[in-house]
């Protein structure tokens, strides 16, 4: 990945050492590949982050590849492509509604990017501009598309002017509140830890907004 703009920190290496999927060659994937690293973000909702994270690995791998290519899957047919994430050990919990989003996502960087998943970062000029972009993706809300976002400013020397201020609290240095802050196995013990907390705040503030029974 090609940095866009350089703050004053060290320059990254060209191809970043990441540690998102805790398991060396699927973390060199997504090192080496925008796309990659585009499909394991989209994958991260409902799984562990590991998990998430190794299925490009995996669907390069049962594709016969060493890296993904937009085209090809959207291409793919759909029934098949749902059947190779769904094969053991499955790429999610939900591997058919993942598949039917991968191809999606793939699709839009076909139409969109010329299948270029860099593309989406490569020319813009701010932060703003990258989260709309981002934001533009199919599977991509808000809060993954600034999760996102902040990844690719801490990891991957990605780094339009107002990044941080785009990727909103996950762009803060020094947090551990997502994916953009595992670098490795215990940065990822606090982001876990985060996210708990932040669940059973959330559990906690429904709890206390529904009515108590008056025993009647």
């Amino acid at each position: 990945m090609s940095p866009v703009s350089q703050s004053s920190a060290a320059p990254h290496p060209k191809h970043p050492e990441i540690h998102l999927a805790q398991q060396a060659e699927a973390d060199a994937l997504l090192g080496r590949s925008p796309l990659a690293a585009l499909v394991g973000m989209l994958l991260d909702q409902q799984v562990p982050m590991e998990w998430a994270f190794s299925g490009p690995y995996t669907i390069a791998q049962r594709l016969g590849a060493d890296d993904l290519d937009a085209h090809e899957i959207a291409a793919r047919d759909p029934e098949e492509f749902a059947a190779l994430l769904s094969e053991k050990p499955a790429v999610h919990r939900y591997p058919g509604s993942m598949a039917q989003r991968v191809q999606q996502l793939c699709a839009f960087l076909v139409e969109e990017y010329g299948g270029d998943a860099e593309a989406v970062w490569a020319d813009v000029a701010t932060g703003k501009e990258l989260l709309g972009r981002l934001q533009a993706l199919p599977g991509f809300g808000k809060q993954k598309a600034q999760i996102f976002l902040a990844l690719l400013g801490k990891q991957y020397g990605v780094r339009p002017t107002g990044w941080r201020e785009a990727a909103g609290a996950y762009g803060e240095q020094g947090s551990y509140r997502s994916a953009a802050d595992i670098t490795g196995p215990e940065s990822l013990v606090k982001v876990r830890a985060h996210k708990q907390e932040m669940k059973a705040a959330a559990k906690a503030a429904k709890a206390a907004k529904e009515p108590k029974s008056d025993g009647n």
